[in-house]
This record gives C-alpha cells, structure tokens and sequence, in this order.
C-alpha cells in the first residue's frame, strides 16, 4: 500500500526544501518523520526532480505520490504521451501494461471507457490515487498482467496500448522484441482478437527492418523530441488476409515546427539515387525521425536537393527549402581551415569523418558554444570543414 503520510504538508515542505540535496547523504540520513522512512523521502525527491523537465503537469498538484525512479525512467514524456492522444482516440481503450500512468492519462481523456492494467499493486495504487488527485474519473484499474487480462477478456475495444517492459528481473536493459515483458510475440494473435487496434510503444534503437520483417505492421511512427528520437510505436495490421512488407512510416520532431514526413517502407528502395555536389549556399541535416527511417534517398528525392557523400546524410542546393523537415544552415565557408581562425567557439557537427569530437576540439582548440557552426564531413573527393549559420529566413 501506498503511504499517505507523504502528503502531510510537513513532510511535502521537507521534499521540497531538498530537492537539490544530496541524493545520497539523504538517503543514509535518518528522517525526521516517524512514519516516513529516508528512502521513501528520497523517492519522492527523485520523482519531482524528474517531473520538472519530463512531465511537468504533475507538478502543478501537490498531492502527487512518485512511483520508483525506475518506472519514470521508461515512462513515456508529458509531450509524447500528449501526441500519442492524436494517434489514439476511440471510445473504449485499454493501457495493457500501465506503468506510471502517463500514457494512460493523455491517452484516456478522450474516451469514454478506459481501463488500466498493471500487475505491481502498489504500483496501480499510486497510479489510481494520482488519478483521482487529477479528477480522471473514466478509468478502471486492474491489477492483473497483461497476460491474465487478456486470457480472461470477454469484450471487445476499440484500441489496445501497451508498453512492454524493456527491463528483466535484475533490472538490466533489454532490446530485442523477444525479450520484452510482456513478449508481444505470444500475445500476438489474443491482442487482434480483442482489437481492430493495437499500439505498441518500442525503443527507439530497435532496427526497423528487422521489426518489419518479425511483427504484422501496418504504421510505424517515429516519434523524435527536440531532434532526439524518443520511441517507436507501431500499428500491428490486423487484417490478416494483408502482408506487412510495406507499412507507412511516419517521422514526427516535436515542439519543432518543423512538418511530419511519411514513406512507405519499399519506397526508399525503389527511390533514384541522387546526385552530388561539393557544398552549395545551403546545406539540409534531416532531423532524427528521419534518419531512424533511413529515407536518405527519399529526402533528396522529394525536396529536390543533391547530397554530399552516398554515405553523408547531408545535402544541399542553392534554394531555399523553408519548410524542410530538419536544421537548414547558410553555408559561410566550404573550406574552413579552423587552425587559422582566431575565434575558437564553435557548435560542432560530424557526420562521415575520420576524427572523432573531442579529437576535433583538441586539435584544433575548439571550445562548444556560439552562433557558429563548423561541419565535419566528406564529399565524394575529400574531407572538409563547412563554417555554416542556421538559416534564420521563415
């Protein structure tokens, strides 16, 4: 059972009065608190310190209980799971794996009829009283796995969403599809039955074409936060009688303006190769979602726009593409020699070079920072320094 002595507005100022203490002093200190024990302080510390940056809309409730740090660390951000809401959008849902409760949250504020199914207890009992701290009146809460829900379902919904756990029972990492908790394989066909739509929330370092070929994918959305790509939730296809060679991939930058950029899976294949060219006035970096979707023909292609290197993923033309799907730069220099400039503050980008960063920065001096920006890359003939500028045209 959760503790509700958490919330007593002495021990919430002690949290708050802490929260840039020493995580580890704090957690060897006695607490002050007779019924609240230092570890369950420090749980707390850690779960607002976390909010601040990842989900801050728990921070605007004072009655919140933080769940162990590491269930917040899979759980998904307050901007994914606000976008995953757009995706996902019927009335009657569930979350088969609920965790921290932040998808299920945003997800469910638009359906009617939600439940969430989590098999930890004090987990779902964390969850449910936080629900109920932000007034969410239309869930249910299961505690069973996802596993039991399923084989005890009678019901039909119109989605299903599910996250499995990318952590195994001594809490180290795991990334394959096979070592996932719940194994999505098994569930397979129990998770079609119940749906005509399943979601599953993968990480963003699992290789897309082995993905394809193991599970029945009708969309993939590649979903990049800030130029960092974040997840991979894919659609199953549950019409049986379709093949999944070719689902659609659509890449997402949040909170970056910048617009979504979708291919089918066969059509980077089928794309002409482009053609290249030294640096012209501009230069196109697509952003992360992209380049997780391997669309390095398809960009040139589609935005008509010539390439550096076969394997440089950068291009360039002397138009302007304003509302190109990633970082545009106004190219100052195309041959920089760093050693005879003065300045020594530069961003520094590598893409297809021998030398490494911090072997950049020290032979050349080079600090990080400014309005600057120095390329590190390679054209067809040689290796280069580009002294480039975003490109502040709207």
């Amino acid at each position: 059972m959760i503790n509700k002595n958490l919330l007593q507005k002495e021990v919430q100022h002690y949290i708050s009065d802490n929260l840039n203490s020493d995580i580890s002093i704090l957690r060897m200190k006695k607490s002050p608190f007779k019924e609240v024990s230092s570890l369950e302080i420090v749980q707390q510390i850690q779960g607002k310190k976390i909010a601040r940056s990842k989900f801050p809309f728990l921070l605007k409730e004072e009655e919140i209980i933080y769940p162990p740090h590491l269930n917040l660390e899979q759980a998904s951000s307050e901007s994914t799971a606000k976008f995953k809401q757009k995706l996902i959008s019927e009335k009657k849902g569930a979350d088969l794996t609920g965790g921290t409760g932040i998808d299920s949250y945003f997800i469910s504020e638009q359906t009617e009829e939600f439940y969430y199914i989590e098999p930890n207890p004090e987990l779902l009992e964390t969850v449910k009283h936080n629900f109920s701290v932000l007034k969410r009146e239309n869930c249910s809460f299961i505690n069973k796995t996802a596993e039991d829900f399923l084989s005890e379902n009678s019901s039909h919904f119109d989605f299903v969403y599910l996250d499995p756990s990318r952590r195994d029972e001594n809490k180290n990492k795991k990334i394959l599809l096979e070592d996932l908790i719940p194994n999505v394989f098994t569930l397979q066909e129990k998770l079609i039955e119940t749906s005509s739509q399943v979601f599953i929330k993968l990480s963003p370092l699992l290789d897309l074409q082995q993905t394809i070929q193991q599970l029945p994918i009708s969309d993939i959305h590649i979903i990049s936060l800030k130029n960092e790509v974040k997840e991979l939730l894919i659609k199953l296809n549950t019409e049986k009688e379709k093949t999944n060679e070719n689902p659609l991939i659509h890449c997402y930058n949040l909170e970056s303006g910048q617009p979504e950029f979708s291919l089918h899976w066969l059509e980077e294949k089928q794309a002409p190769t482009p053609s290249y060219s030294q640096p012209k006035s501009h230069l196109y970096i697509p952003n992360a979602s992209i380049l997780k979707s391997g669309a390095f023909k398809l960009i040139a292609c589609k935005y008509d726009l010539e390439k550096l290197h076969p394997n440089t993923h950068i291009y360039t033309s002397d138009e302007i593409i304003p509302d190109f799907p990633g970082r545009i730069f106004l190219t100052l220099d195309s041959s920089f020699n760093p050693s005879k400039s003065e300045r020594k503050k530069y961003n520094i980008i590598i893409r297809n070079y021998p030398l490494k960063i911090e072997e950049i920065k020290k032979k050349y001096k080079l600090t990080e920072g400014g309005d600057k920006y120095l390329i590190f890359t390679k054209t067809q003939d040689k290796n280069l320094c580009i002294l480039a500028e975003i490109n502040k045209q709207p």
